[in-house]
């Protein structure tokens, strides 16, 4: 029968479950209930927003900048947010699989190799629209990051708002993407509240 060895009350922290049930020590439970604390109320809604800014590596300023953007937009507002996160170009070039990470697909985009219906932009904040065409730039096509790369392209699972072309490594905005095909673990009324007080 296979045994659990690992840090026992990490693992009942990250469980939500008390201790106690797994018949710990006095002294444990002791840290336990300091491990347990409840978070207030505002301390669940400053970690939705803490989430979210660093999942898309975007600070304060331009956050809060996105959510006024967000209420004006017809619709649910925390909904309305994390869509405009999702069109961020330097989020699109990480779903069509030209980047592994958000952060390598900033620094793709910061370099000058990607292209916007055929101009170049090197802005990662920069929002796409529907009909765009995200590319690899021509003139970044022979440079080594990108050979074999309409190959892995071929491999990646690229969600259904974005039409990829992986033989000319170009990804089409077919339209914004639904909520529910938004895959980042936030909570997003929490954001909402607490920037509405």
């Amino acid at each position: 029968m296979a045994l659990e060895k690992g840090p026992v009350l990490k693992r009942c922290r990250s469980l939500g479950l008390a201790p106690q049930f797994l018949g710990v020590n006095k002294e444990s439970k002791r840290q336990a209930r300091r491990l347990l604390k409840k978070k207030s109320e505002y301390g669940i809604q400053l970690n939705e927003k803490q989430k979210a800014k660093f999942i898309y590596g975007v600070l304060e300023r331009q956050f809060r900048g996105y959510y006024e953007k967000a209420k004006k937009i017809e619709g649910v507002t925390g909904t309305n947010l994390l869509v405009l996160l999702e069109r961020r170009l330097d989020n699109v070039v990480y779903r069509m699989g030209l980047a592994t990470t958000r952060r390598q697909s900033r620094q793709v985009v910061r370099h000058g190799h990607i292209a916007v219906n055929g101009k170049k932009v090197d802005i990662p904040s920069a929002l796409v629209s529907v009909g765009d065409v995200v590319t690899v730039a021509e003139s970044s096509r022979s440079k080594e990051y990108f050979k074999g790369m309409d190959e892995k392209l071929a491999k990646v699972a690229v969600p259904a708002w974005i039409e990829l072309d992986a033989t000319n490594m170009s990804g089409k905005i077919a339209r914004f993407p639904q909520r529910e095909e938004i895959d980042v673990p936030i909570e997003e009324h929490f954001i909402v509240e607490l920037y509405s007080k």
